[in-house]
């Protein structure tokens, strides 16, 4: 049987940081939390153990990734995405919405959901709210997301009137259409850079109801300044004993300006994807691991850190493994980064435990902006 329940525990003297703690039924997660993107069912170069080992108790998983490759008759067969990965933490699955809208061939948006040709292999498909909660249900989420439009950040205004307006009845869809009301779902606020139809949004979906609330629409192009301005916005929107996700942003400055904010949980593929580059993050700024300078470099990748790879390799042999393609490279690095994050998101929890928060922000932001 599921469970969900998110517990506000403590609160910033003075601010809007939060401490707080989600229960599902197969993890319980401290927040401000970061989960790790697994969107086919599967850490990029990371491996369910070590993604645990370094902390992680919640990750992200992809609705519309999945129904299309393996198939969720497949993962739900198999007894379900958690044994099927071999993860016992918990999982959140995002609708597939914004990947229809964004990776999807000839799409068709009507009042009834979204007809599509697969990036993949081209077949015909139609995703309704319907179809995303009985996939996500399928899966076996422990936190599902409504099916939503995520509109450009350039449209026109009234065209984010009117997606705000579908995203709105289709959450109502979405609520409607869950066999399993123990399991969590989320509404998503979108409504782009415009205030009042970001007010709106978030104003439809309390009305409606939801386990949590995520703010979506936000790092598709817009400024920063934008960016945070409707993040506070929608934060100081939605109830204040409902877990607050915000979705796809998390640079580590990012993270710790939305903590102050009031968000708990965020998703993005930067550790991993900047790894996989080859950019490392470190308690002295970033690392472009391939840059000469470090070929004769026998220090550890960042002296301050616990990870396996500081503990063991010299910035010389990594740069070495990953100019060689080396597979090994992008398992080091993505275990460096992660660890990175897992001891960045203890830090902040920690500062708020301890009347600190202000002091750690003021720190990463001037150290991110050096």
């Amino acid at each position: 049987m599921h469970m969900y329940r998110f517990r506000l525990i403590e609160k910033e003297r003075g601010g809007s940081a939060r401490l707080g703690e989600i229960r599902t039924s197969a993890e319980t997660v401290e927040t401000p939390a970061f989960m790790p993107v697994a969107t086919q069912g599967a850490g990029k170069a990371i491996s369910p153990l070590d993604l645990r080992r370094l902390g992680f108790r919640v990750l992200i998983a992809n609705a519309y990734h999945l129904y299309l490759r393996p198939g969720t008759d497949i993962i739900s067969s198999l007894g379900g995405l958690h044994r099927y990965m071999s993860w016992d933490g918990a999982i959140v699955t995002d609708s597939g919405g914004y990947q229809v809208l964004s990776l999807a061939k000839s799409r068709k948006i009507t009042e009834d959901g979204v007809s599509f040709r697969s990036h993949i292999d081209g077949s015909e498909h139609f995703f309704s709210p319907q179809v995303s909660i009985a996939v996500q249900e399928d899966l076996g989420s422990d936190v599902m997301m409504c099916f939503d439009e995520c509109p450009a950040h350039d449209s026109p205004y009234e065209y984010v009137e009117k997606s705000v307006s579908l995203t709105t009845r289709w959450a109502k869809l979405c609520k409607e259409a869950r066999r399993d009301p123990s399991r969590a779902l989320f509404g998503i606020v979108q409504g782009g850079v415009h205030e009042d139809l970001r007010e709106r949004s978030a104003g439809e979906l309390v009305d409606i109801g939801f386990d949590g609330y995520s703010i979506g629409g936000l790092g598709v192009g817009e400024s920063s300044g934008a960016t945070f301005e409707i993040t506070e916005l929608c934060a100081g929107l939605l109830p204040e004993d409902s877990l607050r996700y915000l979705m796809g942003i998390g640079t580590p400055s990012d993270i710790v300006r939305a903590v102050a904010l009031g968000v708990d949980l965020f998703d993005c593929v930067i550790p991993t994807r900047n790894a996989r580059n080859g950019t490392l993050f470190t308690s002295r700024g970033k690392v472009v691991i391939k840059n000469s300078r470090y070929a004769y470099d026998r220090s550890a990748l960042d002296e301050n850190c616990g990870c396996y790879t500081c503990g063991n390799f010299s910035r010389s042999y990594l740069r070495h493994i990953f100019m060689a393609g080396e597979i090994l490279s992008l398992q080091l690095l993505t275990l460096h980064n992660l660890y990175y994050y897992s001891e960045l998101m203890r830090k902040i929890r920690e500062s708020i435990k301890t009347g600190t928060f202000r002091h750690l922000h003021s720190e990463l932001i001037d150290a991110e902006e050096e």
